[in-house]
């Protein structure tokens, strides 16, 4: 079998294999609004990583005898679609988007004001339309535009993105070389206004100053996506006061 060598993730100048430096985010693109079918919807793209969400809801729960009396249920599917990656994948949910599914619900589901709809339901799915590094993130943060966009209170509208280390430096935002061949990976998710963080996780080995020098990074670029965030919910909200009024 062919062996793919690791290639080298941070070049001479000190910059990245797509030409950032460390601490700098990848292009950005948000939207809301994007489905007329939907209660809520939206966008997601962050380099080349693109994601679409629907939320519906809240509606009565079916079936139910599975609704809670003091709250509503959130139901969340990640889902990669066949045409997301550079080989065709099985639509068939494997078992890592099952995971991603439950980690990416226990991270809305502090943001949601759920105790305001009990014995109700809230349906929010997200399609991986083009895979290239940090679909869990970017899918976490369409999802809760989307429920923005539904109307569905919230404590805070989440932000989120990854740092990790290659070739041992410190980096904001992994692109997929880093991801596949960086000695670690940490996906954190915020609620920015409350400083409170919904989502981290740790694959690899950090140093205790490391896992500092990262966390901060990772705030630095959290608030940065958070003003976009901020501006997207403006723009549109904006244009439903200009039409309303």
């Amino acid at each position: 079998m062919l062996q793919v060598q690791k290639p080298k993730l941070i070049l001479d100048d000190g910059r990245r294999l797509d030409g950032r430096r460390p601490d700098e985010l990848r292009p950005m693109k948000m939207e809301i609004g994007v489905l007329k079918n939907a209660d809520g919807s939206s966008l997601v793209e962050v380099g080349n990583t693109k994601i679409i969400a629907a939320v519906y809801g809240p509606r009565e729960m079916h079936p139910r005898h599975l609704a809670l009396p003091n709250r509503a249920t959130l139901r969340v599917r990640y889902h990669m679609t066949p045409f997301s990656t550079d080989e065709r994948k099985s639509p068939v949910p494997s078992r890592r988007e099952i995971e991603l599914s439950k980690v990416i619900r226990e991270a809305l589901e502090s943001s949601v004001l759920v105790e305001q709809f009990p014995r109700s339901s809230i349906d929010v799915f997200m399609e991986v339309i083009q895979a290239d590094a940090g679909t869990r993130l970017a899918s976490l943060m369409a999802a809760s535009l989307a429920i923005i966009d539904a109307g569905i209170p919230v404590r805070d509208a989440i932000a989120a993105v990854a740092v990790g280390k290659a070739d041992g430096v410190v980096v904001l935002d992994l692109n997929e070389p880093e991801d596949m061949w960086g000695e670690a990976d940490m996906p954190v998710a915020m609620m920015p206004s409350l400083g409170q963080i919904t989502l981290i996780q740790l694959n690899g080995h950090m140093t205790p100053e490391e896992f500092k020098q990262g966390l901060d990074l990772a705030y630095k670029g959290i608030n940065t996506i958070y003003s976009m965030e901020k501006e997207v919910l403006k723009s549109k909200f904006a244009e439903m006061r200009e039409e309303g009024s």
